[in-house]
């Protein structure tokens, strides 16, 4: 259902059928897609505790993100610019760019730029980021997630798509979160860095 400008924020629940009427999970076995959803369910409205298996996943996705033709091509862009020396180093800031911990503001390390941006997180009762249609397919799946409505559908005809979606995440509302449907995890991960370091506070 595409709801106009003045439904958005009415949390109401305007299609009786989920978004996602049919996804190949055999997708989901190849390496970034498998280490990507590793991570998913690594995070807690709570001051986090970073176990060593959950190190261990972080290692190995960006490891396996790593081996694609997309982040090759993306360190080199920004090796060629001068913003890093070696693709180590390039690993350790994207490291701590996407899993380092911060605050929510309430003093607590209960935050990352992982978990804002792809896992989805509650501030003051409302759905925080949570921009990914992977972990927005699992928790449809599994009834945790309830699709309203979407009031944007992006301008291509093929995926990668984009919608603006109005959804409920186990009792908290989102009035507008917008994704990119069906596109790698090393795609939008691969996106969203250069986003970062280009244009630092405005990504």
């Amino acid at each position: 259902y595409q709801a106009s400008p003045d439904e958005t924020g009415d949390q109401e629940d305007r299609s009786p059928q989920p978004l996602y009427k049919y996804v190949n999970e055999n997708l989901f076995s190849k390496p970034t897609y498998a280490s990507f959803i590793k991570l998913l369910d690594n995070y807690q409205r709570a001051e986090e505790e970073v176990s060593a298996e959950e190190l261990r996943e972080q290692d190995n996705f960006l490891k396996e993100v790593m081996k694609t033709e997309l982040m090759k091509k993306l360190f080199a862009f920004l090796h060629e610019k001068n913003r890093y020396g070696s693709e180590q180093e390039f690993v350790a800031d994207l490291k701590e760019m996407w899993f380092g911990l911060y605050s929510r503001g309430n003093g607590e390390q209960d935050s990352s730029g992982f978990e804002h941006v792809f896992s989805g997180e509650v501030k003051k009762g409302k759905v925080s980021g949570f921009h990914n249609w992977i972990r927005f397919y699992l928790l449809e799946k599994q009834g945790v997630v309830n699709y309203f409505s979407h009031n944007f559908n992006g301008p291509w005809d093929t995926y990668p798509d984009v919608l603006g979606l109005q959804f409920s995440w186990d009792g908290f509302y989102k009035e507008v979160g917008s994704a990119f449907i069906g596109c790698s995890p090393e795609f939008e991960f691969g996106l969203y860095t250069l986003c970062f370091i280009a244009r630092p506070g405005r990504a």
